[in-house]
C-alpha cells in the first residue's frame, strides 16, 4: 500500500520538525523568548497567508464540497461531547474547557491532512472544505470565548467585531474571494509579485507552528496534571476515535456517500488535532500544557487509526 506508506513518511517529516524544535529549546537557542516569538509570527502573518495562498488558488466548487457537511456535523458532534463530558466529570474552567473542545474537532488539515489527502486519498483539494469549515467557523468561535474567558468580560460589540481581528479568518476569506472572482472572470487575477510573496511566507506557517510545539516539550511532563490527565484521555478518544465512526455513518446514511468519498470522510475525520490548537492556547496563555497533551498523544496513535480506515474501508 504505497499510499499508507507515503502518508507515514509524512508524520515522521512532522515528528522531525518537532524534534528540530525541541532541541533548539534544550540548546537555548533563540533565547527565552524564542517560543513566543513563533507562535506569534505564525499566528499573525504566516498562517493566514498559507491559508489565502492555498484556498485562492482552489477552484470556489472544490472548497464548498457537499463533505464539509459530514466534517461539520461530526466536529460538532464531538465537541458537544467534550463539553458535556466536562460538565459532569471534568469541571474544568470556560477557557480550559474551550481549548479541550478544540482539541476534539480541530482536525490537523494542512501539515497531516495534505499529504494524506495527496498521497492516500488522491485528491489535495479534499481538504479545502475543512479549512473553510474550521476558519471561517469554528476558529472564530473559539477565539472569540477564549478573548472573551480570559478578559473576564463580554459585550456584544466585543463578541460581534472578534472575527474581524482573527487573521487566519481574514486570510482565509480573502482567499475565497479570490477564487470566487476567478471562476467568475476566468483568471487568476493576483499577480505573481504579489502571489509570490505571500506564498513564500506562508510556506513558513507549518515550520513555525511544529517548531513551537516541539520548544513547548523541553521539560515538560505528558499527562503530569492529574486533573487534566482524563480530560486528556477523554479529548484523544473522541477525536481519533469517536469522530471517524460519526463521520462514517453520516456519510454513508445521511449523505449517501459511497466508494472513494465515503472513504475520503472517514480518513479526513481520522486525522489528529491540529498544532493550531496549541497555537491559539499559547496566543491566551491558558490550557498550554492540556493542548499540547492531547496533541501529542492524538499525533501518537492517529497512524494507527488511519491504516485501520484503511484496510477497512480502501
Amino acid at each position: 500500500m504505497p499510499g499508507l506508506v507515503s502518508a507515514m513518511q509524512g508524520f515522521c517529516v512532522i515528528g522531525i520538525v518537532i524534534l528540530v524544535g525541541y532541541l533548539t529549546a534544550r540548546m537555548q537557542i533563540g533565547g527565552p523568548s524564542a517560543q513566543m516569538v513563533l507562535n506569534r509570527v505564525s499566528f499573525f502573518i504566516s498562517s493566514p497567508c498559507l491559508m489565502f495562498a492555498i484556498l485562492s488558488k482552489e477552484p470556489i466548487f472544490e472548497i464548498f464540497h457537499p463533505s464539509i457537511i459530514v466534517a461539520f456535523l461530526s466536529a460538532m458532534a464531538v465537541g458537544v461531547a467534550f463539553l458535556l463530558l466536562n460538565r459532569s466529570f471534568f469541571h474544568l474552567g470556560a477557557a480550559d474547557a474551550t481549548i479541550g473542545a478544540l482539541n476534539s474537532l480541530y482536525l490537523n488539515s494542512n501539515n497531516i491532512g495534505l499529504p494524506i489527502a495527496t498521497y492516500i486519498l488522491g485528491n489535495p483539494a479534499l481538504v479545502a472544505p475543512i479549512l473553510v469549515m474550521q476558519q471561517a467557523v469554528f476558529t472564530p468561535i473559539g477565539l472569540t470565548t477564549l478573548d472573551v474567558t480570559t478578559k473576564g468580560k463580554a459585550s456584544l460589540k466585543a463578541i460581534a467585531s472578534q472575527p474581524l481581528h482573527q487573521p487566519l479568518l481574514l486570510g482565509s476569506l480573502a482567499g475565497i474571494l479570490v477564487s470566487a472572482l476567478n471562476a467568475r472572470i476566468g483568471w487568476y487575477p493576483v499577480p505573481n509579485f504579489i502571489f509570490d510573496p505571500i506564498k513564500m511566507i506562508g510556506d513558513s506557517a507549518v515550520p513555525l507552528i511544529l517548531m513551537a510545539f516541539g520548544m513547548s516539550l523541553r521539560g515538560s511532563r505528558p499527562m503530569n496534571e492529574r486533573k487534566r490527565r482524563d480530560a486528556t484521555i477523554a479529548v484523544v478518544l473522541l477525536k481519533n476515535v469517536a469522530m471517524p465512526v460519526i463521520a462514517f455513518l453520516l456519510a454513508y446514511f445521511l449523505m449517501g456517500f459511497r466508494g472513494a468519498t465515503l472513504y475520503a470522510c472517514v480518513v479526513l475525520a481520522a486525522l489528529p488535532t491540529g498544532q493550531n490548537v496549541y497555537n491559539y492556547a499559547a496566543r491566551y496563555n491558558v490550557g498550554l500544557s492540556f493542548a499540547r497533551d492531547g496533541i501529542l498523544i492524538s499525533t501518537i496513535s492517529s497512524p494507527i487509526i488511519i491504516a485501520v480506515v484503511a484496510a477497512l474501508l480502501s
